[in-house]
């Protein structure tokens, strides 16, 4: 497999960043976001946007927020810093005409995930997908999602890009997947496609960073809920993905986060191990030769 370059901070994270030091610093000062903006001249709902990184500051923005938080020295060159690394491009910016809007900032934030833990009981995981069966459930949906035949060619692309710049790059996070049996049997596409991707996947979980376990049909199902995916990062919360047909919803109370981190790890304990699941994995491979 080939590698991609070692990435120096996502721009997604570095904008969600930027905006939560922002708002600490006007905490601090115990402004709210109304008074800030008043003695500021600006609108209440720049500010707001501001904080929740969906409008970009200038240059000249984060110097009028700095003077009126009082910050100056290294922790003014700190913001600059964030702000310069925000307005860089990520790669999943290619995609944005063919993705929705909440997926490209999963992949924002997935580019500096150090760890990502995810739980499928549906179909096997994206990142783990060959081509052939990424066409397959993407094609699923089409009718129903209303997605072109150019959209669907530009998101197995994503998909296949978004693999290699995760699993393989120098500075790969540990992905740990827990699986459900019946993803491993649901048909997507010829025999040939699905044989393929289990012989893909068993492939992928000799990773040294990735581990992949099934949690058997005749197992103890100790979670009733759907597909997620929990991010820890170095320097920011945890959050969790959470994916439905037309959109997605992203988890940040961290409340909640950690009942998300509960159960992936009550998940997690009622699996096959990773040897036991390539086994299992191995003798599906077997079935889907007819």
């Amino acid at each position: 497999m080939s590698t991609v370059p070692p990435q120096h901070g996502s721009p997604t994270v570095r904008r969600l960043r930027l905006g939560q030091e922002l708002r600490l610093l006007r905490e601090r000062r115990n402004l709210t976001g109304a008074k800030a903006a008043r003695d500021l001249g600006w609108s209440p709902s720049k500010v707001s946007r501001i904080e929740a990184a969906k409008t970009m500051p200038s240059t000249d923005d984060i110097a009028a927020l700095a003077k009126l938080y009082h910050v100056g020295g290294e922790k003014l060159d700190e913001l600059f810093s964030l702000l310069r690394d925000a307005e860089q491009r990520g790669w999943w910016e290619d995609y944005e005409d063919a993705l929705p809007a909440e997926y490209t900032k999963f992949l924002g934030l997935e580019a500096e995930a150090t760890t990502q833990r995810d739980w499928e009981p549906q179909v096997v995981p994206g990142l783990l997908q060959t081509e052939a069966y990424a066409r397959e459930v993407i094609l699923a949906t089409r009718g129903i999602a209303r997605i072109t035949h150019s959209g669907v060619r530009s998101r197995v692309e994503a998909r296949l890009d978004r693999q290699q710049r995760v699993l393989y790059r120098p500075d790969a996070c540990v992905l740990m997947v827990v699986l459900d049996e019946s993803a491993l049997t649901r048909r997507f596409g010829e025999p040939a496609v699905m044989r393929e991707q289990m012989e893909h996947l068993l492939e992928v979980s000799l990773l040294p960073h990735v581990s992949v376990r099934v949690l058997t049909l005749d197992s103890v199902h100790p979670v009733n809920t759907g597909a997620f995916i929990h991010l820890k990062f170095a320097s920011f919360d945890d959050v969790v993905y959470l994916e439905q047909l037309y959109t997605a919803d992203f988890v940040e109370d961290l409340g909640r986060v950690a009942g998300y981190e509960s159960a992936f790890d009550h998940l997690r304990s009622e699996a096959l191990d990773e040897s036991e699941s390539r086994v299992l994995i191995q003798r599906k491979a077997m079935l889907w030769r007819g």
